[in-house]
């Protein structure tokens, strides 16, 4: 009864709700558009909508979902557009708004649900559950006296997560105990750092390892380098793969640290004024006392390729790797009614030697312009089309070029010939390899109070390797042991990893895992071979004649 009633009321409310957009359309202050004619468009539209949601209210054979109608049409609506102005709903506003904040309120865990128990991976830093003695391995069995085994994702943040101040009592059964034990937890608020990791390759590599463009970011990655000052570093490796960007000023004040004169870094250019921005370097913010190169690929977009640009642009360190997405749009997040918001295209930003590195797209066509970009042969196509691309000088004089992503100046593909046995091994939900590391370091004396004597000294034993496989086997893990045997060297630079991340920290854990990263390796041949510390003094300068 009460849903013949709605139904019935539905023609009525859909017919106030068009009727106030018209109005709204009406008498729209001026100052969202310029062009009048827009006007009588959308006068027209907006009642052609009114129409087809009567129709589908009066004929449509099913109960209609109009909330999920309306932001399918919304999401259309901005389709149109370029490839990066787009609709956000509500329900995905929030999670959007805290990865980009920088910060959350909780108890500060990275955490699976492992075997049906929350599994904690890694304690954030600094955070409450670092405080109490939280530890990689460690299983919460429940969460203020109730059962968390088989509890969801969705409702361990929920649970987990809350005001600052407040407490939760976690229980905790932990590898090499026999009896699980209470610890009261209280929440605070917990960073979401975009600096993934910082630590030294070898005695004079440091390594940085940014995964967005985030409101804390340019602190993080000052916070980093300081880290690397007191180990002495000379060279680094700025690792922005798969980085996919963030707030332009983030980018502009990190491109400032590597930047000791003063310059233009990036600057933008749209329709109205608030759109034409430029950013200048403050030589007091920025270092040269180091060689710099800067990891890319083809997912490194946005605030990734205005720091990738302005090193490359103003000749202070090598772009190593792949060609960047090539993305030279700049969005503004607004806010709609009920918490939904628009990501929409203001303004093209462009590089110090005036590269806009914007691909080309086709309006409505977003499945093409994302598609081209995991094509296999990407990088020869771009190859063969670069003389076509609009060129630019550096400052010392090297070719650069626009319209297609940041063209890195040495080309590295990164390689991996894992079999298909050690794939799915790593895809496994249950994390075996995290599992078994972490359970071997907890009950075992590895030997080592130094990391750097442990990197160096320990090796995965095939003893080691044995209980590796056996573990497997007790947990019921289908696997080939001659398909495994092939990613030996893998398998093992994996495993010891893990032992060192559950041990000492996720930076050491990188630090071991890099050792196999092939564009890593490369990029180690060249950080003095081509960079400088003095990237203005043509005499000094040992960068490539051209890119």
């Amino acid at each position: 009864m009460l849903k013949t009633k709605i139904l019935r009321l539905w023609p009525l409310a859909t017919s106030a709700i068009c009727g106030f957009l018209l109005a709204f359309l009406i008498f729209m202050p001026e100052a969202y558009s310029k062009n009048r004619s827009i006007y009588k468009i959308l006068k027209d539209k907006i009642v052609v909508m009114q129409q087809i949601i009567s129709y589908v209210d009066h004929f449509y054979f099913d109960i209609v979902d109009m909330d999920k109608i309306m932001d399918g049409a919304f999401h259309g609506l901005m389709e149109e557009l370029d490839p990066h102005s787009t609709y956000i709903p509500a329900k995905e506003q929030e999670n959007i708004e805290e990865l980009f904040r920088g910060n959350f309120q909780g108890i500060g865990i990275e955490f699976d649900i492992l075997h049906g128990y929350i599994t904690v991976i890694s304690p954030v830093p600094d955070s409450p559950s670092d405080h109490v003695g939280l530890q990689s391995g460690d299983r919460i069995i429940a969460i203020n006296g109730d059962d968390a085994y088989k509890i969801t994702k969705d409702k361990v943040i929920k649970t987990l997560r809350g005001k600052k101040g407040t407490p939760v009592d976690v229980t905790i059964q932990r590898i090499g105990l026999k009896d699980p034990f209470d610890v009261t937890i209280i929440r605070d608020d917990i960073p979401i750092y975009s600096v993934g990791a910082a630590t030294m390759i070898d005695n004079e590599t440091g390594y940085i390892l940014l995964r967005r463009f985030s409101a804390t970011t340019n602190k993080e990655v000052k916070k980093a380098i300081e880290k690397l000052d007191k180990l002495n570093f000379k060279k680094l490796i700025f690792d922005l793969r798969g980085n996919s960007g963030g707030y332009l000023e983030q980018a502009a004040a990190v491109s400032n640290i590597y930047i000791s004169t003063r310059d233009t870094l990036v600057y933008t250019k749209g329709k109205i004024s608030d759109a034409n921005q430029a950013f200048i370097s403050d030589p007091k913010k920025g270092r040269n006392d180091f060689s710099l190169i800067v990891l890319i690929n083809r997912g490194s977009a946005s605030a990734s390729e205005i720091v990738s640009g302005a090193v490359q642009d103003l000749d202070r360190g090598l772009i190593v790797g792949e060609t960047s997405f090539g993305k030279g749009l700049v969005q503004r997040q607004l806010p709609l009614e009920g918490g939904s918001a628009i990501r929409i295209t203001m303004a093209r930003y462009y590089t110090p030697s005036g590269r806009l590195i914007q691909r080309p797209y086709k309006e409505g066509d977003d499945l093409t312009y994302y598609k081209e970009l995991y094509a296999k042969d990407r990088e020869t196509k771009l190859d063969s089309l670069k003389q076509l691309r609009p060129k630019y000088k550096t400052r010392q004089g090297r070719t650069v070029y626009g319209g297609g992503g940041i063209t890195p100046d040495i080309h590295i593909p990164y390689k991996s010939k894992l079999t298909k046995e050690t794939q799915k091994l790593l895809r496994n939900p249950e994390r075996p390899i995290f599992n078994f590391s972490s359970t071997y370091a907890t009950q075992n004396d590895l030997g080592f109070k130094n990391f750097n004597n442990f990197k160096k000294d320990w090796k995965v034993s095939q003893s080691v390797y044995s209980q590796f496989l056996d573990y497997l086997d007790s947990d019921s893990i289908v696997f080939n042991s001659d398909s495994l045997l092939k990613d030996k060297t893998f398998i093992y630079n994996r495993i010891k990893s893990e032992i060192a991340g559950t041990a000492w920290g996720k930076d050491e854990a990188t630090s071991i895992r890099l050792s196999l990263d092939n564009q890593v390796s490369e990029a180690l041949k060249y950080c003095l071979l081509y960079t400088s510390p003095s990237p203005r003094d043509g005499l000094l300068s040992r960068m490539p004649s051209s890119a």
